[in-house]
This record gives structure tokens, sequence and C-alpha cells, in this order.
């Protein structure tokens, strides 16, 4: 690290438990945001301020007005502008001296197979089931942690999948295949939630580059907003799984 950014990341090297070992991982580290929405914008903007040398940003909508009551990274002059275009202006501004990448088009099997090189956390800030599907079954191909989030309503939710850890199950385990619609469109959401639930997110990611702390794999957490209150259960790896099952790994 140089002398500039010692200076920038000072408050965090701080901590005992990220040090100058630990922000020299998270520069040299390269992460996978799928989704600059309500979720992938506090992920975003925490994980560029905290210095995450590469992020590459994955998102093909452009900002729409109703968009701007929770994504927070987007501003009015974005409207009608791509998502990843409008996220790497702002991203720019806050931290010039990381690499950002932009990828414009859905991520199905193919383009993941590309993007995916030598990725070292992907984070699911989608809304689209068939992208998480598709984004899941890479990570657990690539052995690559995957940190899940998802708000709708007055409800969040957060897993960690980590395919590295034999025991760990995997989005295929949690979720099957469906047609219902979830997004936010059709049902709402309230603003500050996803903030919540993103940086819940960014925080694991720090954790996973970095190392500290406990796994969060094989936990999924849920947060009520009209209770406060977190709950947690164990997922256990499903053994027939069709994704990260035992017939799968043979």
């Amino acid at each position: 690290m140089n002398d500039q950014q010692l200076l920038r990341y000072s408050r965090q090297i701080m901590l005992n438990d990220i040090d100058i070992d630990g922000q020299e991982k998270l520069l040299a580290a390269r992460v996978l945001i799928v989704g600059m929405g309500g979720l992938g914008s506090p992920v975003a903007l925490y994980l560029a301020a905290a210095g995450v040398g590469h992020l590459l940003l994955a998102d093909f909508d452009r900002v729409d007005i109703t968009n701007l009551q929770r994504q927070i990274i987007h501003t009015t002059d974005s409207v009608d502008q791509l998502k990843v275009e409008s996220a790497t202006e702002r991203l720019r501004a806050l931290n010039p001296g990381i690499a950002l990448t932009q990828i414009t088009e859905p991520l199905d099997a193919e383009r993941l197979q590309q993007h995916l090189q030598g990725v070292d956390v992907v984070v699911d800030c989608t809304d689209n089931f068939a992208i998480r599907f598709a984004v899941n079954a890479a990570c657990v191909q690539h052995k690559i942690p995957l940190v899940s989030g998802a708000a709708i309503r007055m409800e969040g939710q957060l897993a960690v999948f980590d395919s590295r850890l034999p025991h760990s199950p995997c989005y295929r385990c949690l979720y099957e295949p469906t047609e219902d619609d979830t997004s936010c469109t059709a049902n709402g959401v309230l603003a500050p939630l996803v903030g919540i639930i993103g940086s819940w997110q960014a925080i694991e990611v720090i954790r996973l580059i970095t190392g500290f702390g406990e796994s969060s794999a094989g936990r999924v957490q849920l947060f009520d907003v009209k209770t406060a209150q977190w709950r947690t259960f164990k997922l256990p790896k499903d053994p027939a799984c069709p994704v990260c099952g035992v017939d799968q790994q043979n």
C-alpha cells in the first residue's frame, strides 16, 4: 500500500481483525455484484469505500424513477441511464483507486463462465430467480462463496453459501425454481430495509475476504421490520440437491 491508501483506509486498518494484512487482501480481491438495485447499491458503495480492489457490476436494466426510493447509488439525473453506468460514475467519485468492470448483459450460464474467472466472492443482489439459480450453480461449480440477500415488503433475508466447505448447502438447497413474482415491483419494499440487508451482505464479503470471524455458511438469517428482530435457522446441505448433492460430486 502507498501512503494515500494507508491514510484512506486507516480507520479500517486500526481494527485488529483487519490490520494491514486484511486491507491488502481487500485491495487484491475481485468481487462480482449481481444486480445494481436496492441491495446492490449499499453493497457496491461499502465495498468500494472499504477498498475492495476490483468490483464487477452486473445489471442489464436502466434506472427508473420508481427505483430512486431505495436504490441509493443512483440519482434523479441517472433516470434512463444503464444502472451499471450510473453506479460506475458514483463509485469512481467515491474511490478512484479501485477497478470497475461493467457487465450489461444478462448472466446466463455461458457468460458466467467468462466473468467468474479470478473472482473471490459473488454477491447476489438480484430479484430475478432465473439469474439467482444460474449464479448459484456457477458458484458451486467454481467453488466460489456466494453471499445472497433478499428484501421484500418488510422482510429481509441473508445467507452465505460456501461450496469450498464440504457441508455447506447451496441456494438450491433452500429454494426450488418457481414462477411466483416476488419482486419489489409487484409487492413493494421499505427503503431502509434493503440498506440493512445490503450492508450485512457487504460485511459478509469483507469477512470472507479477510478471514475473520466464523463462517455464516449453513445459516439463514431473517429480519422482520415490524418486530425489529432477527431470526436465524440452520440450513443443512441437501444430499439430493441437483446442484450440490452427493450425486453431483461423484
